[in-house]
């Protein structure tokens, strides 16, 4: 028996339930649950980054992160709020949001301190200062943090077959009922090949950001008064 008989196996790809939309379930999940999680962590992070207070908050959210199962914090959900589509997303969403937290807290709160100390120079307010110095400072590290949450969450995002839902786990689950052991290494080589094509785009948008932020950053300093 070939053990890549089902990945390259053309009927298991099309119709419902085929290996083509699980991918595509698999990548909304991911994409879905590091939106919310970036939708929460980005402007808590900017906060903390920026008044220095809520440090604990970012060190206590990345170790509970690593101390979390996600399968018992999937129960837990599924038990509250039932399964389906919603459930799965909710945990991925707060498996991903410590990486983005701390990314942001600590991209803001580690901007250069003369660009800021100029920016105050000049009269700007700390909304002004958060966006035109701060934030486009710490950019490259929030796309690092992006980067990081997004391997998490593809990788984790299998256990949207635990709670009905879809996605590459079910190749897993069904494999493994069935004892098909080439459905089980597709299902585990189309993960690890979704993960690897996120991680090179967000580390090419990674790179182009911190190429073009760097530049303009010297640019306003150096064009800033010297303070008296």
């Amino acid at each position: 028996m070939s053990y890549f008989s089902y990945l390259f196996d053309a009927a298991n790809w099309g119709g419902q339930g085929g290996t083509g939309q699980l991918v595509l379930q698999h990548l909304e999940y991911t994409v879905v649950a590091v939106l919310l999680g970036a939708i929460v962590a980005v402007p808590l992070g900017v906060l903390i980054g920026h008044t220095g207070r809520g440090g604990f908050l970012v060190i206590g959210l990345s170790n509970a992160a690593r101390a979390i199962p996600s399968i018992g914090l999937l129960v837990l959900i599924v038990l509250l709020l039932g399964t389906g589509f919603a459930p799965t997303v909710l945990v991925l969403a707060v498996l991903a949001l410590p990486a983005i937290l701390t990314a942001t807290a600590t991209g803001v709160a580690g901007a250069d301190p003369d660009a800021v100390y100029a920016a105050r120079a000049l009269g700007m307010t700390g909304g002004q200062i958060v966006s035109r110095v701060e934030w486009p400072l710490a950019v490259p590290l929030v796309i690092s943090g992006l980067r990081s949450a997004t391997l998490q969450v593809v990788a984790t995002a299998t256990v949207a077959a635990f709670a009905a839902g879809g996605g590459l786990g079910q190749l897993l689950i069904s494999g493994q009922r069935s004892r098909d052991y080439s459905q089980m290494l597709a299902g585990a080589v189309l993960i690890a090949a979704l993960a690897i094509v996120l991680d090179l785009l967000i580390g090419t948008i990674g790179l182009l950001a911190a190429r073009r932020v760097r530049p303009a950053a010297k640019t306003r300093t150096s064009a800033a008064p010297a303070p008296a």
